[in-house]
């Protein structure tokens, strides 16, 4: 963990940069092929049996979404498996919106992406959405989880629906890779953010030096009260014995003594 103070545009930025470097590792290879030959059937979704199983209880159809940290547009544009609408997509790197829009005019969708930073959307932005989505690793990007909530809350229109879907933040005390797994490495209380300077892949895999980037360690409630101070009104919170991030994380699976490994959070804005 860092001890040194980082002001919130300054994080954003190096994490931008840190992102856009990167993209080229997610690019070209198994997962893309998957991804391409996805999307061109209908009705393909990226989404695991957790995340479908939410989803299907939104019912979907015809309802306008946005999905917050994007990525490549693989989530956004397999909201439309359950029936939504023009959704958009919003994420800060504009490489990996490069990648999504091939997977968009792959797909035939109306789906649209935006390259802005949450904490300072344009102008013009629409905040009307019917509902939000939200997945792994997002909100270990953000330096201010209270500011992003709001953000995120600004963009639903009265009533509408917020599904989080996310890494259990007990998850990052441990260092899959060390000697000791089980051993707890970091406080969950940690307050500063770690610095990584490799480059960022799903797998964890590549070695690569990349520009620094900086990961947020949340606890549960931070969540919650972001949530809360944000106006949202929480309906659903389920704690999941499965991961949603890099494989080698799947070394706590199927323990005896299980750790919530990742858990979802349904939340509405106050109808007016």
């Amino acid at each position: 963990m860092s001890d040194a103070p980082i002001e919130l545009e300054q994080a954003v930025a190096a994490n931008r940069l840190a992102w856009d470097d990167s993209a080229r590792l997610h690019k070209d290879n198994a997962l893309w092929q998957e991804l391409t030959a996805g999307f061109a059937q209908p009705g393909f979704s990226t989404f695991d049996a957790t995340m479908t199983q939410t989803l299907e209880g939104f019912e979907l159809q015809g309802l306008f979404g946005v999905q917050i940290g994007c990525n490549n547009g693989r989530e956004t544009l397999s909201l439309a498996a359950f029936g939504a609408e023009r959704c958009l997509g919003i994420d800060q790197s504009a490489e990996f919106l490069k990648q999504a829009e091939i997977l968009k005019g792959i797909a035939g969708s109306d789906c649209e992406f935006l390259c802005a930073d949450i904490y300072s959307l344009p102008f013009g932005t629409r905040r009307d959405f019917d509902f939000a989505v939200i997945t792994i690793g997002v909100l270990n990007w953000m330096p201010d989880l209270g500011r992003f909530f709001q953000a995120v809350a600004r963009l639903l229109r009265p009533g509408g629906r917020l599904v989080i879907y996310e890494t259990h933040p007990v998850l990052e005390m441990f260092e899959p890779a060390s000697k000791q797994p089980h051993l707890p490495a970091y406080s969950y209380f940690s307050e500063g953010p770690a610095v990584e300077e490799q480059a960022i892949t799903y797998d964890g895999s590549a070695k690569q030096a990349a520009p620094p980037s900086y990961w947020y360690s949340h606890k549960m409630s931070d969540v919650f009260m972001g949530l809360i101070h944000a106006g949202m009104i929480i309906s659903r919170f389920e704690e999941h014995p499965h991961s949603n991030r890099e494989t080698c994380f799947d070394v706590y699976k199927d323990q005896r003594a299980q750790l919530p490994m990742s858990y979802t959070v349904v939340a509405g804005k106050a109808a007016e």
